[in-house]
């Protein structure tokens, strides 16, 4: 995609350190230099005005990530492009047939309902719920691994969509500030709304995480 946009050598492409190290290494694979610019904290896609900041002169184009089916801000992030001449290019995590899709809504919207003590995510429309992304409170990666874990203790799958920013992995390293991909790293966590679960599933995550919600506390 990037060199049938004629990105190369000498060019930056502006993308996303929240994941997706195979775009940055696709970057440099085609010669060009990935400039990493932070995200959105509701989307967890780039930010427009982020994006605008990290501009340069050699910036060809900027690769918008639709993360865990929460679609990115397209339309700003194509005005941002149109604006400094940039090509916009568009990355989607996955798919899934509509059926699929229809069931994850429906599990999302019961866990939107029901938890208590965790952020949910934006429900946009268009929200296709690659992953069920929720934000624990308190001090970060401690609290957030701990409630992982006690989760996990109680029988319900989760994970942690992205261990770390790919500004932080050896060979992309960057000195460059990123706050709200690195306090997304390390507040994320995905609970399961693939189709096979039931709804007794459901109210058992439900209570699992309920049970812990909310007794994390930030640091005074």
């Amino acid at each position: 995609m990037l060199r049938a946009a004629g990105v190369g050598i000498g060019d930056e492409v502006v993308v996303p350190a929240f994941g997706n190290v195979e775009i940055a290494e696709a970057v440099t694979t085609v010669g060009a230099m990935p400039v990493f610019a932070d995200i959105d904290p509701v989307t967890y896609g780039l930010s427009p005005a982020a994006v605008a900041d990290a501009l340069t002169p050699r910036s060809a184009a900027v690769v918008a990530v639709h993360r865990f089916g929460r679609p990115a801000d397209l339309a700003r992030l194509r005005t941002v492009g149109q604006r400094h001449g940039l090509l916009v290019l568009e990355h989607h995590e996955g798919s899934a047939p509509r059926d699929d899709i229809a069931r994850r809504r429906e599990r999302a919207a019961f866990l939107d309902a029901r938890l208590t003590g965790v952020a949910t995510p934006d429900g946009a429309a268009g929200h296709t719920y690659e992953q069920y992304v929720v934000r624990v409170p308190g001090n970060g990666r401690p609290d957030r691994d701990a409630f992982a874990r006690a989760v996990r203790a109680r029988g319900v799958e989760c994970s942690v969509p992205v261990k770390t920013p790919v500004h932080r992995l050896p060979g992309f390293r960057r000195c460059v500030s990123l706050p709200e991909t690195e306090r997304a790293a390390d507040e994320t966590l995905a609970l399961p709304v693939h189709a096979a679960l039931t709804k007794r599933d459901m109210q058992r995550m439900a209570s699992a995480c309920n049970a812990l919600g909310g007794l994390l506390q930030p640091a005074s």
